[in-house]
């Protein structure tokens, strides 16, 4: 039996579409999103070049997926999504910033990077992922791309002992083989921070590890987010039938 939670997620996820922007105005509205969440919400450091809009150099080269509510026409969740020739076309990665990732070298053509993912807070329940999920996993099927990465991120406020004690919890069952090791360019410093609290591991994150996802490595620190990123790589692969039938359902 549904409680009244479960009844309202229910009811926002059937009126949940998915899809990628298909002109700059569509792209705006993810922008605008990600504005409210990371300028807004956790106080990011966003070099705006038009007040109200979160964008980069990398933006206009990418493709865009959106989640929509058709009961209001809002965009309410978004992934921006980095194929192998557009990082090439580009120079990399937009994670390469944060990460040396040349243990991946032999993966790139068949890997795609997710990043600037956020859904409006009244929205941040299983459908609205799910759907996400669904789009991109259709996305990366129809096209033969078989890994998927990104930065998952963990607040800062306080300093970043949060984050490492998140990090030792991770590192025990899901980190990645060394082959796939990653290595943070600007890491946390580890050892002066307090890494044996009882921290709980970010709701995203979680999702990522139910379906498969591993941890390739230490966090990295981003300062104008002030956020510990740390580096989680999905092979399409290890994710269960039953999950994958389920997003795709959604998308």
């Amino acid at each position: 039996m549904l409680n009244l939670r479960q009844g309202a997620e229910t009811a926002l996820a059937q009126t949940l579409t998915v899809d990628f922007a298909r002109n700059a105005d569509e792209v705006r509205e993810a922008q605008r999103l990600r504005f409210r969440v990371f300028g807004e919400e956790m106080g990011a450091r966003l070099n705006c070049t038009e007040p109200g809009v979160d964008s980069d150099r990398f933006d206009e080269h990418c493709l865009h997926l959106l989640v929509r509510d058709d009961a209001t026409g809002e965009v309410v969740g978004t992934y921006r999504v980095i194929t192998p020739d557009v990082a090439k076309k580009l120079g990399g990665y937009y994670s390469e910033a944060e990460f040396d990732i040349s243990r991946l070298d032999h993966l790139r053509d068949r890997l795609l990077e997710v990043g600037r993912s956020c859904v409006h807070p009244d929205y941040r329940h299983g459908g609205t992922i799910a759907m996400l999920w669904g789009g991109l996993s259709r996305f990366a099927l129809a096209n033969g791309y078989e890994y998927v990465m990104g930065c998952a991120s963990i607040s800062m406020a306080d300093g970043g002992h949060v984050a490492a004690s998140v990090y030792r919890t991770l590192r025990e069952k899901h980190l990645a083989p060394l082959e796939y090791r990653v290595f943070p360019r600007c890491g946390l410093p580890m050892e002066h921070l307090d890494r044996n609290l009882n921290a709980d591991v970010p709701p995203l994150i979680k999702g990522y590890l139910r379906v498969g996802a591993q941890i390739c490595g230490e966090p990295a620190w981003d300062p104008d987010f002030n956020t510990a990123d740390v580096f989680v790589l999905m092979s399409l692969s290890r994710m269960s039938d039953r999950y994958l039938r389920r997003f795709l359902a959604n998308a």
